[in-house]
């Protein structure tokens, strides 16, 4: 099967679900991914505009790289907010048994503590096709604590709330900023999602209905 064709199919599957139990499907839902944050990140053209009389000349744009220093956060959330945000430890190998061990030790530990009722509830555990996702190790886990696995298309980050706001929203924070320190990444990565709004997390998953619906309309296709 195609990414379109999957997109498309994935898509009117889920829709038709969320035709039938509206919030309650939304509000069961677990996302997760992971991601680099660097020890400094260039400002983006919005950030680093600065006001210029009108015959002042333009100044001279530099082609910045990314700090050489990073760390690899995990980060899993619902419509509530963030419950779970883990620091990978610098040299730690990103496989199969180590997102299960996170999974086990980390993830759900803090499900039973910040959001006790989605464990009776059911958890519905979305996360994208990457392989160490993918892998049998981390399905059966899935499969042991009855966490349904929602589907998502290859190669459709476009898809995946924590690819199209989590992340970007989250690195506004301290992009521009420089840290010397893998702590200072970590307590700058733990600041930015505090400092993220409450309904953005809400944003995030109607966002995503809304990309599903374009999804699914567009053949598989979505489209800015």
């Amino acid at each position: 099967m195609s990414r379109r064709s999957q997109g498309s199919i994935f898509s009117r599957n889920f829709l038709r679900r969320f035709q039938t139990e509206q919030n309650d499907l939304l509000g069961r839902i677990i996302t997760g991914d992971e991601t680099w944050v660097y020890s400094w990140d260039p400002e983006t053209k919005r950030q680093s505009a600065e006001w210029r009389d009108f015959d002042e000349p333009r100044p001279e744009k530099v082609r910045r790289k990314q700090g050489a220093l990073k760390v690899m956060h995990m980060i899993f959330f619902d419509m509530n907010g963030v419950i779970l945000g883990w620091p990978v430890p610098i040299g730690t190998s990103i496989n199969a048994q180590y997102y299960k061990k996170v999974l086990q030790d980390k993830l759900r530990p803090a499900i039973r503590k910040k959001r006790p009722g989605l464990l009776e509830s059911g958890i519905l555990f979305h996360h994208d096709n990457a392989p160490v996702h993918t892998a049998r190790a981390v399905t059966d886990v899935l499969a042991g604590y009855k966490w349904e696995l929602l589907e998502h298309p290859r190669y459709s980050p476009d898809l995946a709330p924590c690819d199209f706001h989590l992340f970007p929203k989250m690195k506004e924070h301290p992009r521009g900023q420089r840290f010397e320190t893998e702590e200072d990444i970590i307590q700058a990565t733990k600041v930015a999602i505090k400092n993220l709004d409450k309904c953005s997390y809400v944003t995030a998953f109607k966002d995503w209905l809304q990309r599903k619906e374009k999804c699914a309309n567009n053949g598989g296709s979505y489209v800015e």
